[in-house]
């Protein structure tokens, strides 16, 4: 038994000594090195067997492993950056522009020359220093006096301030305050010749990064300059930005995400918040019990090994909250830059750096994030993709992507631009492209099918070059059947009552119609189609401009005491809100009630004001697609909403006839068959 005992005493000395020289290696910073000091000391100080033994010992490990100081070195170049983004992204111009703009700013900040101010009443001082440090490259300004110090710190920032202690007037204490007031993260260097212990510990209490003594060595001084420029380029506003991507599912956020860091040279990590509802899945969990786990921001962190990665935060919009928490209120110490420098994850207990993570989080509409957290992101909308756009996508991504995943690649079959178009237009409905992906896929399936059926009658498989398909329109519906989808608005008559509308959903711009009846009645208006509260107060709105108008349309001013109106918008099973429907409603009103049929291809949005003012509405970019994607000819839109017409790409407003207007009656004659 003695033996036993001895031998499981050795193995916890030796685990005690690893655990130790871990400590001392980890490289952590000072307040986290005593942390894990006291626990250790602790954890030497009780038996393996207590339960507690267990925790401290999972604590340390994990403080050890954590990468305090590993960070991966930005690849700042714009020329590769701009080519990964074009080789994985067609389009996007916009987006792909800003992140080039945020690489530029690094770039100019790296590159930076460091700036110097030597301030000292001896000019041969100063001489000497200015000589010294324009040598190593620095750019130099000197100041004989306090007072003219005072002037070029105004004038300019510095990264280090040189100053003698002893001056006339204003001294070099004076000199330090100024510099530590006006810029908190410049170095000052304290030199001079009447040192004692209580100027220096004065001069490091009010913030000198340094305290020299005169005579000194050049030498002496050129290295604690490249020091003090070392903490001032590490404590330097690394801020990394929140960029928020929002836009329909299928528009590339994700990826392009992984593109970015991939431009960067960094390392990437993805957590998907989608139904998160537990605020510890943020934030961990306190070292309470044994199966307490830090939150999923620092494990990723931990995984990459690196404490710059680009993290991506996936579905934000669609994080919960119960009893457990709110997750997205604890992402504001996670994603403020003002917060994030001591981030404190309650498993951990102690702040880690998180300003040198660049954060990219993604949702389907930013409206649905909490306004708090919302307000400390710079919001990137995706829009959806033109039928061009999706044309070059399948043609130079996922063709090639598909063909090879189904095994075809040695015998591939060409996609004709019309058969792709056909897919576009009859087999897919979507602002994004991953349905279109779905359904070139399952040609590809079904190519390869007719492969393997086709060899095994002739007991062999075709070689390469042999037998090459050219997929036509014709073909298409041999492989995916007949058509899912109609031009909408091409296929329908004109009709009395019926608008064609545009409104925005989370998957992209939709067309609507707005149908009205009238009945006997008691002067009820009836809303059916699965209206929000906006939406049924947008019709009472039409109903009562119209009632207050009716004589300047026609109307008789009676028309409401002895009939029913009744108001309908299809597909009745979605839920529909918001005020860009306000305009189609009262036109289809006017149109039901002077007995004018609405011309069907032309499609209007904005919102309705009880005094006939049409007010701007958001989402025009996606709502021109869908108008596009329906066979609209005609779109009739806010004045307002010029500014965004205005910035909108040609190809987004082709074939499409935009008028814009400010009041019902301009849209009347319009719309409406006389």
């Amino acid at each position: 038994m003695g033996i036993f005992k001895k031998s499981d005493e050795k193995i916890q000395s030796e685990a005690v000594e690893e655990l130790r020289q871990k400590i001392n290696a980890a490289k952590m910073p000072p307040k986290v090195q005593l942390v894990a000091n006291n626990e250790f000391e602790m954890l030497s100080k009780i038996s393996p067997a207590v339960a507690e033994y267990t925790i401290g010992l999972a604590y340390i490990d994990y403080l050890t492993r954590l990468p305090w100081n590993k960070k991966t070195e930005d690849n700042l170049d714009l020329a590769r950056a701009q080519k990964i983004l074009d080789e994985r992204h067609y389009g996007l111009t916009g987006i792909k522009e800003r992140i080039l703009e945020h690489l530029a700013v690094k770039i100019l900040v790296a590159n930076k020359n460091p700036r110097i101010l030597i301030v000292d009443d001896e000019s041969i001082v100063v001489r000497n220093l200015e000589h010294m440090l324009k040598k190593e490259g620095y750019s130099i300004a000197t100041a004989g006096s306090g007072e003219e110090a005072f002037q070029r710190l105004e004038d300019f920032d510095f990264d280090v301030v040189i100053t003698d202690l002893k001056m006339p007037k204003i001294s070099g204490t004076d000199v330090l305050e100024k510099a530590k007031h006006k810029y908190p993260d410049t170095q000052v260097i304290m030199i001079t010749g009447f040192a004692s212990v209580d100027t220096a510990v004065d001069a490091i209490k009010k913030g000198a990064f340094h305290y020299i003594a005169k005579p000194f060595k050049l030498e002496d001084v050129r290295s604690v300059v490249k020091k003090a420029l070392e903490k001032k380029f590490s404590t330097r506003s690394t801020k990394g930005s929140v960029l928020c991507f929002a836009g329909p599912p299928g528009t590339g956020k994700t990826s392009l995400g992984r593109a970015i860091a991939d431009a960067l040279g960094r390392k990437f990590a993805r957590i998907s918040l989608g139904g998160v509802k537990d605020e510890a899945e943020i934030r961990g969990h306190r070292r309470t019990y044994a199966g307490a786990m830090p939150g999923r921001i620092l494990d990723e962190i931990n995984r990459v090994e690196s404490s710059n990665p680009v993290i991506m935060l996936d579905e934000l919009d669609k994080v919960g909250q119960d009893f457990k928490g709110d997750p997205a209120s604890a992402l504001l110490e996670v994603l403020d830059p003002e917060q994030n420098l001591n981030f404190i994850d309650h498993y951990v207990d102690v702040p880690f750096d998180l300003s040198s993570v660049m954060f990219i989080v993604t949702a389907n509409v930013a409206d649905n994030i909490q306004a708090a957290l919302r307000d400390r992101m710079e919001i990137i909308e995706f829009s959806g993709y033109t039928e061009d756009e999706k044309a070059n996508i399948a043609m130079r991504y996922i063709v090639p992507k598909q063909i090879h995943e189904k095994g075809l690649s040695e015998f591939p079959p060409e996609f004709s631009s019309g058969a792709v178009l056909k897919i576009i237009q009859e087999y897919t409905h979507e602002a994004g492209i991953r349905n279109l992906e779905r359904q070139i896929a399952a040609m590809c399936r079904k190519i390869a099918a007719e492969h393997v059926q086709k060899s095994a009658r002739a007991s062999s498989f075709p070689k390469e070059g042999e037998e090459v398909l050219r997929i036509t329109p014709e073909l298409v519906e041999k492989y995916l059947g007949s058509k899912k989808y109609y031009f909408e608005v091409a296929d329908e008559k004109n009709r009395v009552g019926v608008t064609t509308g545009l409104v925005w959903t989370e998957t992209g711009g939709a067309i609507i119609f707005v149908e009205a009846a009238k009945m006997k009645g008691k002067g009820e208006l009836i809303l059916t189609g699965s209206l929000g509260t906006v939406m049924r107060e947008s019709a009472q709105a039409a109903l009562s401009y119209i009632r207050s108008n009716a004589v300047s349309f026609n109307i008789d001013e009676n028309f409401f005491e002895l009939q029913d109106i009744h108001v309908h918008v299809p597909a009745g099973a979605i839920p529909k809100d918001g005020p860009s429907a306000g305009a189609t409603i009262v036109i289809s009103l006017i149109s039901l009630l002077t007995g004018r049929p609405a011309k069907r291809d032309v499609a209007v949005s904005g919102e309705l004001t009880l005094s006939g003012r049409i007010l701007p509405v958001g989402g025009i970019k996606e709502k021109l697609l869908a108008a596009r994607r329906a066979g609209v000819s005609t779109v009739i839109l806010p004045s307002r909403n010029n500014v965004n017409i205005e910035g909108l790409p040609a190809d987004v407003k082709k074939g499409l006839e935009i008028h814009l207007v400010d009041r019902v009656e301009d849209i009347v004659d319009m719309v409406l068959i006389k």
